[in-house]
């Protein structure tokens, strides 16, 4: 006997219907004609035995997840017309996942009334083109020699919301499991999503998603599925790999089918999409669906929100990154779609690489916030750096195209296993260290001070290339990785668009990591615009700050401000100006002593190091990676100093930073 649960009739409506393994419950509806065996139908079910005492109806049934093949609650709800009024059968209706419309094979006015009556009935309750599946049931078959199901094919034609039908007996319990299973079925994996009848042939939503998956499991980008993709398609969808047997057998049966379904002994495009055809017309359509289910679709084979967008919290101060699993996802599609191996997506490798996405998330800005080759084409590295600048500003985009491009980590892991959330920047600076790769820097200065060729500088693009580029191709991002004592760390800069010194700065665009504030050495009003945006936003916080004087190249002019810029800077404590010119070859050396300032960004960290590790030639790398230090040769550092000097000018500076904080 099935263990059960008698539910009240007036319960609380279900939860909202859920596709798939997320959904919470199965409600099974039975109607049709008094007398046709509604009640005894699923009493018989319940007890395994036919009910000699039948009441008028049965209450509410839930039947346990753990006796069910599914492993999802079944809820069975009767209809009487003798208790209950239309409207009360209305709301039935809408609540049911799946309706069983039964009739006595042994009466055909029963049977006139499934299409006269019932059938019409839920349409106008629903909607013509409803989906709620319907499962024609032919009760009674011990009372007859002969089958109903010729006429009930035709009337299945006629309605394609019928999803199956099935003769059973309440009295001898024939077919009575299956039908409350066929029931079930037709909610987990409905059939009309996936495949068209009429045509025999899978639906265009089911092909699409089908061509994706295929894709996607298509690891050596070839057009084909050899034993290993197949054996890796496998484990996905069922954790069970195919043994040798049983592949040659399955592509013995596409040979036989399809004529161009096997090349080369791998399964194509055809082979793979027959397969899933032959499935649904055996009646697997659970086969299908668990491989659509596990590559993210729902049940209207739209890929789910769940799926694309997982759930995150990034606290305040907090940052996302990609970790070693994302980066090797990453350089793994690369190398895939890069099918010239030139190091280089072309246009054309790039629309391959997207074609599993419903879009292409790229626009020609992103040439200009990376690197490229000399043909324009994005590269290894620019590929990378562009994820890494998605994912630190849009975290939702990585995690969304993750999944349209197929990312599965260990086991069902979903994107988040790419992603790692960084500690709150507070504790970092109290902490006085930082495991974060990625730093944000932004650049603000007035109009025609160049931070436009500075920031694509970053990617070693001289003025006259820079100046090349249309306004509408523009990026207000560069991103590029630089080496900070040894460790690769991505820069990100963020061109801050600000027209004149009265606009005010939102509170997104002055809190980074460190603020590069540029002027025009040439221009003698352009100082006072970074000075009065330093005093104005970065004066009181513990954000670094780089002065950098652009356009090197020209003469410099006097300042019309209070202070020159030299004398501002060691007013209030800060590195002195970085000259900077992009008419040649931009140098690196301002960017990575924006990355070391990003990395360290108060001078407490001099001291420690000051004071732990007093090697001259390592103090001068620190000193000038800092700033502190301006030149290419420290040689009083390497010659003069002593370690006691080293550690007294450490005390010195320790006092000095002490008097600052008071």
């Amino acid at each position: 006997m099935i263990d059960v649960v008698m539910v009240s009739h007036a319960r609380e409506l279900m939860p909202e219907k859920m596709g798939g393994s997320h959904r919470r419950g199965v409600r099974i509806l039975l109607l049709g004609d008094q007398g046709v065996g509604k009640t005894s139908l699923i009493l018989s079910l319940v007890s395994e035995e036919f009910p000699e005492q039948v009441p008028p109806r049965a209450e509410e049934i839930t039947i346990p997840p753990d006796v069910t093949p599914e492993k999802v609650p079944t809820h069975i709800v009767d209809y009487s017309e003798r208790e209950q009024s239309v409207d009360q059968l209305r709301a039935e209706v809408n609540r049911s996942d799946v309706i069983c419309v039964v009739y006595s094979v042994e009466d055909e006015d029963t049977l006139d009334r499934v299409t006269g009556h019932w059938l019409p009935l839920i349409r106008s309750t629903l909607g013509q083109h409803h989906h709620t599946p319907i499962i024609l049931v032919g009760n009674k078959v011990d009372l007859v020699d002969y089958s109903t199901m010729e006429i009930v094919l035709q009337t299945m034609m006629e309605y394609p919301e019928i999803e199956t039908c099935v003769e059973c007996s309440a009295r001898t319990l024939k077919n009575i499991s299956e039908m409350f299973y066929y029931a079930q079925k037709a909610v987990l994996h409905p059939t009309a999503p996936l495949y068209v009848l009429e045509e025999r042939d899978l639906t265009e939503k089911c092909k699409k998603a089908l061509i994706r998956i295929f894709k996607i499991c298509d690891l050596d980008n070839d057009g084909l599925l050899n034993d290993q993709e197949l054996n890796a398609f496998q484990r996905r969808c069922f954790n069970a790999p195919l043994n040798p047997q049983a592949l040659e057998e399955l592509k013995t049966v596409v040979r036989r089918n399809v004529s161009d379904g096997v090349h080369e002994d791998c399964l194509t495009l055809r082979g793979f999409l027959f397969l899933h055809r032959l499935f649904i017309q055996r009646g697997r359509h659970e086969t299908t669906w668990t491989v659509l289910r596990k590559f993210g679709y729902n049940d209207n084979l739209q890929l789910s929100k769940d799926y694309l967008f997982p759930s995150l919290r990034v606290p305040p101060g907090c940052s996302t990154e990609l970790n070693h699993a994302g980066y090797s996802f990453l350089m793994s599609l690369f190398e895939k779609y890069d099918r010239d191996k030139d190091n280089a997506l072309s246009p054309q490798e790039l629309i391959d690489l997207f074609s599993t996405c419903p879009v292409m998330p790229w626009g020609p800005d992103v040439l200009n916030s990376v690197h490229t080759n000399e043909k324009g084409w994005i590269t290894l590295q620019g590929f990378l750096a562009q994820w890494t600048l998605w994912t630190l500003l849009d975290i939702q985009r990585t995690l969304e195209y993750f999944a349209y491009l197929g990312y599965c980590g260990s086991g069902d892991d979903s994107q988040l296993s790419a992603i790692t959330v960084t500690r709150e920047k507070r504790i970092d600076l109290q902490k006085k260290q930082t495991m974060r790769n990625v730093y944000q820097c932004h650049v603000i200065g007035p109009q025609d001070a160049g931070k436009t060729t500075f920031c694509q500088g970053l990617l070693g693009r001289p003025l006259e290339e820079a100046q090349d580029i249309p306004n509408d191709r523009l990026s207000r991002h560069t991103i590029s990785t630089l080496q900070v004592y040894g460790q690769e760390k991505y820069l990100v800069l963020h061109d801050i668009d600000v027209h004149n010194i009265t606009d005010a700065l939102m509170p997104s665009e002055v809190q980074c990591d460190v603020a590069c504030l540029v002027y025009d050495v040439s221009n003698p009003k352009s100082f006072e615009y970074v000075a009065r945006i330093y005093l104005k936003y970065f004066s009181e916080t513990s954000i670094p700050v780089l002065f950098v004087a652009n356009k090197g190249d020209m003469s410099a002019v006097r300042q019309d401000y209070i202070l020159q810029p030299t004398s501002f800077c060691h007013k209030h404590k800060i590195p002195p100006p970085h000259p900077f010119s992009s008419v040649s070859q931009p140098k690196r050396d301002i960017y990575t002593k924006l990355a070391t300032m990003a990395a360290y960004p108060t001078l407490r960290r001099l001291v420690h190091v000051l004071l732990l590790r007093p090697d001259p030639s390592y103090v001068a790398r620190h000193l000038k990676q800092l700033g502190v230090v301006v030149g290419e040769h420290s040689t009083w550092l390497k010659v003069g100093l002593g370690v006691a000097a080293i550690a007294a000018f450490a005390v010195l500076l320790a006092r000095a930073l002490r008097s600052v904080d008071r």
